[in-house]
């Protein structure tokens, strides 16, 4: 199984099982349609599938860092989230929110915590998911609780992780934000409700409205991936709408790979070249904006 050759049409029927109306079964019938077996499709499955089971790049107890979760204040009650920081700061840093994916705070998205806090931020990884108890273990039980959430109150509570950050004893007063899929569409919305905001990074994430983009103040940095169709197909009208109201921002678009291509954790999706260079530009903007 291990020659097998994974498919655009197979990604694109993962895609539409993680974000769309897919079920389970619907997808692993598809997948054993365009894997030509169901051995061949439950074989390829986890090859498409984000696995909290791969090292990560950082450790949870590297020596470098200081990280700890925590509970802070949100719009309606506890937030809980994950923070890191460099363990040898001497001064106020500033600081950075980063957003999971529809899977919640995973080791994953802790993970890329750490890595951002070795940058020489404060990283916060809120769990959106706590109004609804937290983050579970299982992950498709994770999924199948964004459905639950609502966009306003995902915002609301965006915009009091931004305050408690501006206000943390531990940072500069300067709040950036960065998210990945589910995250990246928080970050454009969470850019609409927060002028406070300093800096946002969104991922191969769902545009803000049109009509809203007259409120966003912070600064954008986009990263689509050429692959994917779906949030692609949004980009013409949001850069129309940012373009026409004057605001700043940069668009790449990374051809050639898939949506998710930031996921190590994904085999299949992740690219390490289009991963590399979109940390070098993120980590260089908020640098320059955040200082």
């Amino acid at each position: 199984m291990s020659d097998m050759k994974i498919t655009q049409a197979m990604i694109d029927a993962y895609d539409e099982y993680t974000h769309l109306t897919l079920d389970r079964r619907g997808f692993m019938a598809k997948l054993s349609r365009l894997a030509g077996s169901g051995a061949a499709a439950a074989a390829i499955a986890p090859m498409l599938a984000a696995s909290s089971a791969r090292a990560a790049m950082v450790a949870p107890d590297d020596g470098r860092l200081v990280a700890e979760d925590i509970a802070y204040p949100g719009a309606d009650g506890e937030m809980k989230g994950y923070l890191a920081r460099p363990a040898d700061a001497t001064g106020k840093l500033p600081a950075v929110i980063v957003i999971h994916e529809n899977r919640g705070l995973n080791p994953h998205i802790r993970d890329v915590a750490r890595r951002m806090a070795l940058e020489g931020f404060v990283a916060l990884a809120p769990d959106y998911l706590s109004p609804l108890g937290g983050t579970p273990e299982d992950e498709e039980k994770a999924r199948g609780m964004f459905s639950q959430l609502n966009r306003a109150a995902v915002a609301a509570n965006g915009v009091a992780t931004v305050t408690f950050l501006e206000e943390h004893d531990l940072t500069n007063g300067k709040v950036g934000a960065m998210g990945f899929c589910w995250g990246g569409g928080a970050v454009n919305e969470l850019a609409v409700a927060s002028p406070a905001l300093d800096a946002g990074v969104a991922y191969y994430g769902r545009q803000a409205d049109a009509a809203d983009v007259a409120k966003i103040e912070a600064p954008l940095l986009l990263h689509y991936a050429g692959q994917d169709e779906r949030i692609n197909a949004g980009i013409d009208a949001y850069r129309a709408a940012l373009e026409s109201a004057g605001k700043a921002f940069t668009i790449h678009i990374y051809e050639g790979v898939q949506h998710a291509f930031n996921n190590d954790t994904s085999q299949a999706r992740y690219d390490a070249a289009a991963a590399n260079l979109a940390w070098e530009r993120t980590v260089a903007f908020f640098r320059e904006h955040l200082a």
